[in-house]
């Protein structure tokens, strides 16, 4: 199951991560973030420690995507030694997510 990441355990879980941490940065009224969903859900169930996934919830946590330049969701950051390394917009293929993993 993905993480759910807030102000409260960001740097924690994301920054301070040894391991990539895909972020999902989504909101509930947005359709294509619902759309997308089940995807991050799969990658959650696959990752066997090798990454973490994520989401962080705009509406709830609005510094964090303020803090990465969010402007459209939904957006997906792969975050390795703390840094931004990949980055997708939209709802995408499982494949795109998997690529940006790699």
């Amino acid at each position: 199951m993905a993480m759910e990441f807030t102000t409260a355990n960001f740097e924690q879980e994301v920054l301070n991560s040894e391991v990539p941490v895909l972020v999902d940065f989504w909101a509930t009224w947005c359709m294509p973030c619902k759309m997308l969903a089940p995807v991050i859900e799969e990658l959650a169930e696959e990752a066997n420690g090798a990454y973490k996934v994520g989401k962080v919830d705009v509406d709830a946590s609005p510094s964090i995507a303020a803090q990465f330049g969010i402007m459209n969701i939904p957006t997906v950051l792969l975050f390795k030694n703390g840094q931004v390394a990949g980055k997708s917009v939209g709802a995408v293929p499982k494949e795109k997510l998997q690529d940006l993993l790699r």
